[in-house]
């Protein structure tokens, strides 16, 4: 985050916002500026991928579902709304100790090593959201945080960061701590920051289109969508791995005839014949 922080004093907050005397790496200016381009820079990523998502992609049919409850969207635009600006605080603590250098984080590019190290990434976060998500379903937690995302059966792109912000923070841990443990490079790791929040949006569009092998690979919409409707399946990020692993995979409803667009096309049919 050093590199957004620099370009943010230099072009915003130094010359406009803060007063000539306060030092740009002084701790307390370093944090309230982290703050700021953290809890900013997550809504705007949110609210434009998300209505992007919402508006060409997502399917609005799928809002005709006897699942999809009143005023939904506007709900989960809330919830996401909020939980963002509560995650942002823990997560400052985490940028703010990057940007002091206590992290693995270099500049010096090396293409092997930046497709290694993105490799690595994806397994890792993967892996660790596997089973944080999976922790979330017991029991004795479900009730008191992942719940709220899951009131969602049928979600919009907007309910990709609708979450309590514990939940929330604790779903993200795994990007954060993965430069404190391996080497990564800063612009790569800024790109996968984006990437990570993209995709969550993407996973819960409503398109469940999978290019043909990748069905078995990938964890996408279709398969989320059923994590939604049935609760013990495909806790998985980006891959299938570990659901398979753990004996939580379930094949993707809407890949076999019986999905929500399924169920609403046979709903309008039924409509339809009674007129």
């Amino acid at each position: 985050m050093d590199h957004v922080l620099n370009i943010a004093d230099h072009y915003i907050f130094t010359p406009y916002v803060y007063p000539t005397w306060w030092p740009e790496d002084e701790a307390l200016r370093q944090i309230i500026s982290l703050w700021v381009v953290t809890s900013l820079g997550a809504e705007l990523i949110y609210l434009g991928f998300g209505a992007l998502s919402f508006y060409y992609v997502f399917d609005h049919k799928l809002m005709k579902h006897p699942q999809f409850i009143k005023n939904q969207v506007r709900k989960e635009i809330q919830l996401g709304i909020v939980s963002i600006f509560w995650m942002s605080f823990p997560t400052i603590a985490l940028f703010f100790c990057e940007v002091r250098g206590y992290s693995k984080l270099y500049d010096k590019i090396s293409w092997q090593e930046v497709f290694q190290s993105i490799a690595g990434f994806l397994f890792f976060t993967d892996m660790c959201i596997y089973w944080i998500h999976r922790c979330m379903h017991h029991k004795s937690v479900y009730k008191h945080l992942h719940k709220q995302h899951h009131i969602f059966k049928i979600p919009t792109p907007f309910a990709s960061h609708a979450f309590h912000p514990l939940d929330g923070f604790l779903q993200s841990l795994p990007y954060h701590i993965y430069p404190f443990i391996f080497p990564l490079h800063k612009v790569v790791y800024l790109s996968l920051f984006v990437f990570v929040n993209i995709w969550t949006i993407s996973i819960h569009d409503g398109d469940y289109r999978i290019p043909g092998p990748l069905i078995y690979l990938i964890n996408g919409a279709a398969h989320h969508v059923d994590h939604h409707l049935h609760f013990n399946y495909n806790y998985g990020q980006y891959f299938t791995l570990w659901d398979r692993l753990g004996g939580s995979y379930r094949h993707p409803s809407a890949l076999l005839g019986k999905g929500p667009h399924d169920h609403v096309r046979k709903l309008l049919a039924e409509a339809a014949q009674m007129k």
